[in-house]
């Protein structure tokens, strides 16, 4: 476990001159992953290797974040950043509480009926608005949405990455 990383943010543009980055958050908990002092890892996908860094202040702004990092002074520092992906590692992520999941947990389950028949893997979590959708790429191909709501999701069993589902009428 100790090689995964986790994707908490993208780097969307540069902010201003003095080599403040525009971050895209891609975790629920933004306000702890760019504090001061947090360390990152900066990694672009399809290149090797990785660039760690700290976190020296940060600050909400709309639907992102300006992030400024310690030892990147000017603007001509960061700029090779845009587009590169923030992670952590494995070991930084936070302990949920009971009933509570990372994405990366949900996302390649296996999703049964509580028959036991065999529906398909979540694909993607979609957040439209009340409660997250789970989309499920069906053995036929097609997808299926499913609510994030107690009558339909039964039981998620993280370690053995299978979702036990009731359909409600109209859902399949």
């Amino acid at each position: 476990m100790a090689d995964q990383w986790f994707t908490v943010g993208e780097i969307a543009n540069t902010h201003g001159i003095r080599g403040e980055l525009k971050i895209v958050p891609h975790t629920d908990f933004a306000e702890r992953r760019f504090a001061p002092g947090s360390k990152l890892s900066i990694q672009k996908d399809g290149q090797q290797g990785a660039v760690l860094v700290e976190v020296q202040n940060a600050r909400s702004h709309k639907n992102v974040y300006i992030v400024k990092l310690k030892g990147y002074e000017h603007i001509n520092d960061v700029e090779k950043f845009k587009g590169s992906l923030l992670k952590i590692s494995a070991e930084q992520r936070d302990a949920l509480d009971e009933g509570e999941f990372y994405y990366s947990d949900i996302i390649g389950s296996e999703v049964v009926t509580e028959d036991g028949e065999r529906l398909g893997v979540v694909t993607e979590i979609l957040r439209p608005g009340a409660n997250d959708v789970w989309v499920v790429e069906l053995e036929s191909g097609k997808e299926l949405l499913l609510p994030y709501i107690d009558d339909v999701v039964r039981k998620v069993n993280v370690r053995a990455k299978q979702i036990t589902v009731r359909l409600l009428e109209g859902l399949l």
